[in-house]
């Protein structure tokens, strides 16, 4: 398996690459700063490039046979980002005829947004991550709208430990749901799975633990 990864020295991306090298992938990481990246193992290719970039994208996306999106940027204020750059990556993958697609969004996208949890919803949201998931919405927008394998991967809030319940993959979303928790090395092993497995293609998938 060789695919590129898009935010690959953030928190989850970190560990993707690291994940993703144990388990025998070629990687392209794409970051804005490759000196956040020294000294990765063989099988990982380091690549500093603006994914807002058409031109940058699709060269990082020739080759390749699946992409990962694991972008971020700072919680409190209104961004295009992700919607921009899906926008570009989508033509991107489709001039190259790479197909799979698997994109990290999270709590607050889409039906999520009231089950996070209690202190998730009246706090966290509202306050910190309301106005960069209205572009989260926009971007899973786009990707539904593709034609291409997709699964939107949207995790529950990251927590050092993963809580005692079980972890869930949950796609219906019922008015009693709450996924509150979830590990960023989970959210990076559920992540590569969906490179391999076909069980969640063309799904929004909730991941987490209940408490």
């Amino acid at each position: 398996m060789k695919f590129l990864l898009l935010g690959a020295s953030g928190g989850v991306g970190r560990r993707i690459l690291a994940q993703g090298r144990e388990r025998g992938y070629t990687i392209r990481a794409q970051t804005r700063d490759a000196a956040k990246l020294v000294g990765q193992p063989p099988g990982i290719k380091v690549v500093a490039a603006d994914p807002i970039d058409a031109v940058a994208l699709r060269a990082l996306v020739a080759g390749q046979q699946a992409v990962v999106i694991s972008l971020g940027t700072a919680p409190g204020r209104r961004t295009t980002l992700f919607s921009d750059v899906t926008a570009k990556l989508v033509t991107a993958m489709a001039a190259e005829d790479v197909k799979r697609l698997v994109a990290i969004t999270g709590v607050g996208a889409g039906e999520t947004r009231d089950h996070g949890g209690f202190f998730y919803g009246r706090i966290i949201y509202p306050l910190f991550t309301r106005t960069f998931y209205e572009d989260k919405d926009r971007q899973e927008r786009l990707i539904r709208e593709s034609t291409l394998n997709w699964v939107l991967v949207r995790p529950a809030l990251f927590k050092a430990t993963s809580g005692l319940t079980p972890f869930q993959a949950i796609t219906e979303i019922r008015p009693d749901t709450v996924l509150s928790r979830i590990t960023r090395d989970e959210v990076a092993s559920f992540v590569l799975d969906q490179l391999t497995d076909d069980l969640y293609l063309q799904t929004p998938v909730f991941i987490g633990h209940a408490s």
